[in-house]
């Protein structure tokens, strides 16, 4: 615990090792881990899905499912006491009131049925013993400390109700709501917006100043941990394979895991284009979608929220259009519209055919013709099917396809992105986040599409991984000479596969035009903005 020079760090992982009991043998998942981290300083645990960062983290917080998990060996010390030693009642004393965590969704972490007032609240109430009333004034502090815009009209307020970055910045003052001397941060800008990123990033420097604040910072994100960890700690299977002062590990990585890891950032260049790219595949002409805000008393919108203003662009044949925009920026809604899912005006030709005003029956024939990936691939594969019947369900609306045939085609789809056939007949929940997302472009790929729209599918995902799955879209469009609509807040993988690129800001394309042009040259204030907050990009 103590130092050559005799001071003590604030947080000690002496050769943690942590494992599972599952049936008649038991797993390792952390193996003989150590690290300090003194007060004011922030470390960044960094490693692939499944090395053990956030095992790591709930440890020190002890929020593991006891005895199920166990410790063969190692010890934390904080401040003086070992943590693995504490009874359950001791850890009140010290879970959220001296160490606090912000977890990495906050719609799953955040209570649904509570208002904000509610969650934040008991926190205070529960540590510092204050009744609700008296609590209320705390509460409103906390929340003008991390910027929320008029906080006593969002006292009343229910998660659902918060965007993204307004449910991340109450997850923060829940945190910080007993003054914590460490603050354990798992993955707490994933899901963001990267203008968002960067405002929740730069508050939590904020107060870690204002506080002398400690951060274990848990991130898949280099950039974020080139911007705010003094240290990097690399773990992979379970065990740490280096630590150093964060420009020296960027500068001089020492394992190879480490240098494998810096250079996986999504790079390259679009696919190359064959010479019919020139032909026009998709084409938009002020396209609108609204929706009524407020209806009079027969029942009549008058007031209506203009979510797309007049969008007009063309898609060639075989090229990649991206998409990028914050959060309501209408990315995602101009995607629905384009595939019929919402109703809009303006017109919509695929093909030289209107789609727009088709009805349903017209439009199931093209339907197979226009695929979508979404973001979150655990999401959107259905935990009941196995990976054949979610890759197959497509054939049997559009082919009517059985049997042999079916089973075939399933078995090329999984081996053109990458997945072993053998493991068709196995569940959602048995595969890799990287894994899965191969599944949900499989389930788009086996209907030979001319179309796909890509709604944010590296986001959630890895460095290594996200550069795998980019790989893996350009090969396909290469060899099928698919098009793509690629929507996404990350401009590196956008840069990395979009021909042209269009930025939208409050409903409307403020910028459009070649990928290369655009972002070494931007015309608007916004798209520089954006860049800015991209670290590097």
């Amino acid at each position: 615990m103590n130092r050559k020079d005799n001071t003590t760090p604030l947080l000690c992982v002496d050769n943690l090792s942590v494992a599972f009991h599952q049936g008649a043998e038991d797993v390792t998942v952390v193996d003989g881990v150590s690290f300090e981290i003194d007060v004011g300083e922030t470390l960044a645990l960094v490693g692939e899905s499944g090395s053990g960062k956030s095992i790591t983290a709930q440890t020190i917080m002890g929020l593991l499912p006891y005895p199920m998990a166990f410790h063969p060996g190692g010890e934390i010390w904080f401040k003086g006491e070992n943590l693995l030693s504490l009874k359950k009642k001791q850890w009140q004393s010290v879970r959220g009131n001296r160490i606090g965590m912000i977890f990495q969704e906050p719609m799953t972490a955040l209570n649904p049925l509570h208002t904000v007032e509610k969650q934040i609240g008991e926190v205070i109430c529960q540590h510092r013993g204050i009744k609700s009333k008296q609590a209320r004034a705390v509460v409103i502090e906390l929340l003008e400390q991390v910027q929320i815009p008029d906080p006593e009209r969002r006292l009343t307020a229910y998660p659902h109700e918060l965007s993204g970055g307004q449910r991340q910045r109450v997850m923060i003052a829940m945190a910080l709501a007993n003054e914590p001397e460490l603050l354990l941060a798992d993955e707490p800008t994933t899901a963001l917006d990267v203008t968002v990123q960067r405002e929740i990033l730069e508050l939590l420097k904020e107060l870690q100043r204002k506080r002398s604040l400690a951060m274990l910072l848990i991130t898949h994100d280099l950039g974020v941990v080139r911007y705010m960890a003094d240290r990097v700690a690399v773990m992979r299977e379970g065990q740490l394979l280096e630590q150093q002062p964060t420009q020296a590990l960027f500068d001089r990585p020492q394992h190879p895991y480490t240098r494998e890891m810096i250079d996986s950032e999504p790079s390259g260049q679009p696919a190359a284009t064959p010479e019919h790219s020139g032909e026009v595949l998709l084409d938009l002409n002020q396209v609108k979608v609204s929706f009524p805000t407020r209806k009079n008393l027969w029942g009549t919108p008058v007031e209506f929220f203009h979510a797309v203003k007049e969008a007009t662009l063309t898609l060639p044949k075989a090229k990649t259009l991206g998409i990028v925009g914050e959060s309501g920026s209408g990315k995602s809604t101009l995607a629905m519209a384009i595939l019929r899912l919402l109703e809009s005006e303006g017109e919509i030709r695929f093909q030289q055919q209107r789609l727009d005003g088709l009805k349903e029956k017209q439009l199931r024939p093209l339907r197979q013709h226009l695929q979508i990936v979404f973001q979150d691939p655990f999401a959107s594969l259905s935990p009941r099917m196995t990976i054949a019947q979610i890759i197959s369900e497509g054939l049997e609306i559009h082919h009517q396809l059985a049997g042999e045939e079916r089973e075939q085609k399933v078995i090329g789809a999984m081996q053109e992105v990458g997945l072993d056939p053998d493991m068709r007949h196995r569940y959602p929940h048995e595969f890799s986040g990287g894994q899965r997302q191969r599944i949900a472009i499989a389930r788009a790929m086996i209907l030979n599409p001319r179309l796909v729209i890509l709604d944010e599918p590296t986001s959630a995902l890895d460095k290594a991984v996200q550069a795998q799955v980019v790989d893996l879209l350009r090969k396909l469009q290469e060899s099928r000479g698919l098009s793509y609509i690629f929507i996404s807040h990350d401009l590196k993988v956008v840069k990395a596969l979009s021909h042209d690129i269009i930025v939208m800001k409050e409903g409307s394309i403020v910028e459009y035009g070649r990928t290369s042009s655009v972002l070494s040259s931007p015309r608007e204030q916004y798209t520089r903005d954006l860049m800015e907050a991209s670290f590097g990009v």
